[in-house]
């Protein structure tokens, strides 16, 4: 058959009436298990697919979740993973869907994404680090790390600020005091709460914050450039950088080898978050490991509870600081005496 097959052609080949493979396929009473059976194997056999707007509007839900990121960068990709992973054994599938990849202003992608998904596609959401919360949206939503922190609707999110700290103190314990930080959105509050924690550990260190080192990173690589070129031109450049996620610590690694400078040699970098990319770098990045894969499960069990009539719930999640080998002692001759 070269034609999608039709609810009459699975009619047809299982010797029943349309309204018998209607009732099968939908799950309603006034067929037997053994019909049931029989239909759902021809329908395999067919690859027959009822409209899936059509049956949603019949039953009331999709058995979709949707997951709602800007764009599919490596974070996002790690969440997704541990989303599908939690879906498995579950009457649900998955629509992974990004807001911001095509071209004009994407302010309020969260809202536009929901508005054209909820109620007919998927049954609820979870926005991937939304900058905006939609209100009063049709299906429940959990939000991983979003930038309301805990007091918006039900979320996912890592203790930045202690992982943020633990970053930093690495750095001091290394003997570094001119240590930058490149921020991350400043529409996040997660970016804040990192900032926070460098903050913290440089003064519990007693070692003075200074405005200059904390330049713009923006947790991407394209935006992280100018302020990783600003920081290693200053007459008295920092000796480590606390990045703010990973993608702009590698960018830091690759601007200082663009100036002649050597990691960990010359500049010891942390970032945050641990994607796959961190680990694979010559050096290999050093940074604070989000459990990406948990916190996607931890999202979907949140949302699961509370389709089934359960309260939102806020999570917060540990974050491990990971050294590798972007970090090392200085002044350098300690680590070669």
């Amino acid at each position: 058959m070269n034609r999608r097959p039709t609810i009459t052609d699975v009619a047809r080949a299982a010797g029943v009436s349309v309204a018998t493979v209607s009732k099968a396929i939908n799950d309603r009473d006034g067929v037997s298990a053994t019909t049931h059976a029989h239909v759902l194997r021809v329908v395999a056999e067919l690859g027959y697919e009822s409209s899936l707007v059509a049956t949603s509007m019949r039953r009331g839900r999709t058995n979709v979740i949707g997951v709602l990121v800007a764009e599919f960068e490596p974070f996002a990709l790690q969440l997704l993973q541990g989303v599908s992973s939690a879906l498995q054994d579950t009457p649900y599938d998955v629509l992974a869907y990004a807001g911001t990849v095509s071209a004009g202003d994407h302010l309020g992608w969260e809202r536009r994404s929901l508005s054209r998904l909820g109620g007919t596609l998927i049954d609820g959401a979870i926005l991937v680090t939304p900058s905006t919360m939609p209100q009063n949206a049709s299906v429940p939503i959990v939000a991983v790390d979003p930038h309301t922190g805990p007091d918006g609707p039900a979320s996912v999110a890592v203790h930045n600020v202690d992982g943020a700290r633990a970053a930093t103190e690495h750095l001091i314990g290394l003997g570094h005091r001119r240590i930058a930080h490149l921020r991350g959105r400043s529409d996040l509050e997660s970016a804040h709460q990192r900032e926070a924690g460098y903050r913290a550990a440089l003064e519990e260190a007693g070692i003075p914050v200074d405005p200059a080192l904390i330049l713009e990173g923006g947790y991407r690589a394209a935006s992280a450039t100018v302020g990783a070129r600003a920081l290693l031109e200053l007459t008295d450049r920092p000796t480590a950088v606390f990045a703010a996620n990973d993608l702009t610590a590698l960018e830091m690694i690759r601007v200082a080898a663009e100036h002649g400078l050597s990691t960990p040699r010359d500049l010891s970098v942390v970032g945050f978050d641990d994607i796959p990319d961190a680990a694979a770098g010559a050096p290999a990045l050093t940074t604070v490991r989000q459990p990406l894969t948990d916190m996607g499960g931890a999202a979907v069990r949140v949302l699961l509870s509370m389709l089934s009539g359960g309260e939102p719930e806020h999570i917060r999640m540990r974050a491990e600081l990971i050294v590798r080998g972007s970090t090392a002692v200085f002044p350098r001759s300690l680590a070669d005496s």
